[in-house]
């Protein structure tokens, strides 16, 4: 990516008079003359505005571990972008700064817990749903099956994750998983990868009225062991799990979690509600289009959900990294579609287990750990 030589990574940059000392001793390594400057109150933050550096992506390309951690104590920000959609985190990673890569996630991690903690998100607050306009939207199903489309022709589901649902059903069905429970059926991929691997109960809930009149048409409703429940998960699954704090009378060996329209805050409800729907022993899985379009912020996200996770009582969350087909960079798989919704190489396909420690209901969050 060049990333070297464009921040720092590669030779000495010839830093012009305009540019802040911070940024020479970053690259330099001078964790004292760091130290002097932010107690003199330059700016950890500062945004150089031709290619978009800041100090923190300058000490972290540089593998300049001591003056990073002294940008990140003083408040620099681990999710700035220069002008080529890079970020600190990325920059270490593609250098081979492992050390500078677990600082910032440790700090990337902390903050976002923080951060939900002190804003509420995730406590059941109301809010109005976010897929509010999806869900009154109509929908448009391919001719040849390979995808479904909203109105502003943004993808609903693509059919490059087919392999991806059968790995899913794998870990789903593969230790047990007797009573499943799917959300969010779109093109049912992983409905059918489920079914070829005959559970006993098999529930697929659907909010979209289009898809769901679809999914009658095509005769789920009527298959052997296949229960299909029309509506938001807030409002049916809600009302399976019982109120906070009520005995949990769990039905489930396994749960698979892939909406639409929706955004991580809407997924943390959903876990919330875990505790009081899978028995203990089960299996939890969900499509991982965590912040695709960054790797380092991708890492982020996959770490804010394993801790959140460990939280309400499962094991540490594995994340197993899958090739992503081919096609799924191709030009012609996202012709007519509006905006792309993947471009890492590598799926991480997640996968957690339930140990029964009923903590669904505490209001501690879990505390994050420095990898490595």
């Amino acid at each position: 990516m060049g990333t070297g030589e464009d921040a720092g990574g590669g030779g000495d940059p010839a830093w012009g008079d305009s540019e802040d000392e911070l940024m020479s001793a970053c690259h330099a390594g001078d964790t004292e003359g760091v130290k002097r400057l932010l107690e003199g109150g330059a700016d950890a933050a500062y945004f150089e505005p031709v290619r978009g550096l800041t100090p923190l992506m300058v000490a972290s390309a540089s593998g300049r571990e001591g003056c990073a951690g002294l940008l990140l104590e003083a408040g620099a920000p681990w999710m700035a972008l220069d002008r080529e959609g890079r970020c600190a985190g990325e920059m270490a990673l593609a250098n081979g700064h492992q050390a500078c890569v677990d600082m910032i996630l440790a700090e990337a991690v902390r903050a976002e817990l923080l951060f939900a903690a002190m804003s509420g998100r995730g406590r059941g607050l109301e809010r109005p749903p976010s897929n509010a306009d999806y869900l009154s939207q109509r929908v448009e199903f391919s001719d040849d099956g390979t995808r479904i489309l909203d109105t502003e022709s943004e993808a609903v589901m693509m059919a490059w994750e087919g392999p991806l649902m059968e790995r899913h059903a794998d870990v789903l069905c593969g230790r047990g998983g007797r009573d499943v429970l799917n959300v969010g059926f779109g093109l049912g991929m992983v409905d059918r990868a489920i079914q070829a691997r005959a559970p006993q109960t098999h529930t697929i809930v659907e909010a979209h009225p289009e898809v769901h009149r679809k999914m009658l048409a095509d005769g789920w409703a009527t298959k052997p062991g296949v229960r299909v429940l029309f509506g938001r998960w807030q409002d049916v699954l809600g009302a399976e799990a019982g109120p906070p704090g009520s005995p949990p009378t769990p039905r489930y060996d396994a749960i698979f979690f892939d909406t639409y329209g929706e955004y991580y805050d809407d997924m943390r409800d959903f876990h919330a509600l875990l505790p009081r729907l899978l028995r203990p022993g089960g299996t939890y899985s969900f499509f991982n289009g965590l912040a695709p379009h960054n790797v380092f912020f991708h890492a982020v996200c996959c770490q804010v959900a394993d801790l959140e996770l460990q939280a309400l009582g499962f094991s540490e969350t594995t994340f197993t990294p899958v090739p992503v087909a081919a096609d799924a960079h191709g030009e012609a798989t996202w012709d007519g579609v509006k905006r792309r919704y993947w471009y890492l190489d590598q799926y991480y396909l997640p996968e957690a287990t339930f140990l029964g420690d009923d903590r669904d209901n505490r209001d501690h969050p879990p505390t994050p750990r420095r990898e490595g």
